[in-house]
């Protein structure tokens, strides 16, 4: 047996002390089945014994501890021979639109001549907009104000690569346009197909992409917020059957396609209201089935050919409608056309309508009461002038139209034999 001095026994008493010192503060040195208050709490705080505490210095040895329950943190074998099944399947919807049709929508920008101060015409840039490729030889359809007033309009693709193009057709009443560039032989353009704009629904979810503020194939999505808006652009026209979206619009968006999860084109994305200037959730875009309707014409005439009713009118207002009373000869109703003049030998004339013949002056315009006040034309109703344009929006020269129209206190109808507008321009 081993024996030990006094002073062998102290330094023995004071190591064993000191070893009970340290195994109390939990740096570690615990006996097998037993563990410190101190431990137990981190091992709660971190989820229990066995769980990975990470140093910025490691390189994730193990998963970090989940917070959902039952999930290991561990990628499942769908997730590794699946990458998509990470989203949702409205993710997936948007994702797969982008990838197959983000490579269709085209950046546009323009060259406009401007005045220096020598009265030199001189070439600057212009305005940006985007556009949809509808057809693989190069047909864009955008807005007619994106290229209004362009010297030159440019085509810019996904791939980088730019090119010069044409106006083929505008319609302003539609504010649509379709431009041409010549793609090189090799080259393979992505077409964005058309869709439906007559079975939309409000809630129906769509995408927009397009190219605001220059961020060019920009997604944006949204739902339909409202159909058949009417909105007006200048005092003589008026954009029928418009579809609402909540989709950010901003300045660039402009000619670019509204799509549905289908990856179909349903409207042109073409104005915002913004009391900002900024996309404030209340977007418009021209129906495609507008759109299918004059691009065939506006490839082959490179315009749209409407009819009209050949006189001059004068909306009712309402101080017209005092001077009339008091001058006894008070409106039978308060809104419509009065058919100012009217040509001899022109189809209104030759449908029996008739102009005033007592002459007026307001303000600088001078214009004729007493004539015939036009109510209705092809079964819709006519208060502006406006709404004369809009009801004759489809409607070829040579078609005939029923048009009704007041005559005294009598209302009476006639049909019109249409004749070509003329540009205005």
């Amino acid at each position: 047996m081993r024996l030990y001095t006094r002073n062998q026994i102290v330094i023995v008493a004071l190591a064993a002390a000191l070893l009970g010192v340290l195994g109390a503060v939990g740096l570690g040195y615990l006996r097998p089945g037993a563990a410190s208050r101190d431990s137990a709490r981190m091992d709660a705080e971190l989820g229990g014994p066995g769980s990975s505490v990470v140093r910025a210095d490691e390189e994730y040895p193990r998963p970090l501890p989940s917070t959902i329950p039952g999930d290991t943190g561990a990628p499942t074998a769908a997730t590794v021979a699946d990458g998509a099944s990470a989203y949702t399947q409205d993710e997936r919807e948007n994702i797969d639109v982008y990838d197959r049709l983000n490579s269709g929508v085209v950046n546009i920008t323009t060259e406009v001549v401007a005045i220096n101060w020598f009265l030199e015409p001189v070439p600057q840039a212009g305005g940006t907009g985007s556009g949809s490729i509808i057809d693989a030889r190069g047909y864009v359809l955008t807005n007619y104000h994106v290229v209004e007033g362009a010297y030159k309009v440019y085509v810019n693709l996904a791939d980088g690569s730019r090119f010069e193009a044409s106006v083929v057709g505008s319609d302003p009443e539609n504010d649509l346009t379709v431009i041409k560039f010549t793609p090189p032989a090799r080259q393979r353009l992505t077409v964005i197909p058309y869709g439906d704009s007559s079975g939309l629904k409000v809630g129906q979810k769509v995408l927009a992409i397009g190219n605001p503020f220059g961020l060019e194939r920009t997604l944006t999505r949204g739902i339909v917020s409202g159909l058949g808006r009417p909105v007006q652009q200048d005092k003589t026209t008026i954009i029928q059957d418009m579809i609402q979206t909540d989709a950010s619009i901003n300045p660039g968006n402009s000619g670019g396609p509204l799509l549905n999860a289908r990856g179909e084109l349903i409207g042109v994305n073409t104005m915002i209201y913004s009391p900002s200037g900024g996309s404030v959730g209340v977007g418009f875009a021209v129906p495609v089935n507008t759109a299918k309707r004059v691009v065939p014409e506006l490839i082959r005439n490179g315009k749209v050919q409407r009819g009209w009713i050949d006189a001059e009118y004068v909306q009712i207002f309402a101080p017209l409608i005092d001077y009339m009373r008091e001058q006894g000869s008070p409106l039978p109703v308060d809104t419509g056309l009065i058919v100012s003049s009217i040509k001899k030998g022109s189809n209104a004339d030759r449908a029996g309508l008739r102009g005033g013949a007592t002459p007026v002056r307001y303000y600088q315009s001078v214009f004729n009461v007493g004539g015939d006040i036009i109510v209705s034309v092809d079964g819709r109703p006519v208060a502006s002038v406006a709404d004369l344009y809009t009801a004759l929006e489809d409607n070829k020269p040579g078609q005939t139209v029923r048009v009704e129209y007041y005559r005294g206190s009598k209302l009476m109808k006639t049909d019109v034999v249409l004749s070509e507008r003329q540009s205005e321009s």
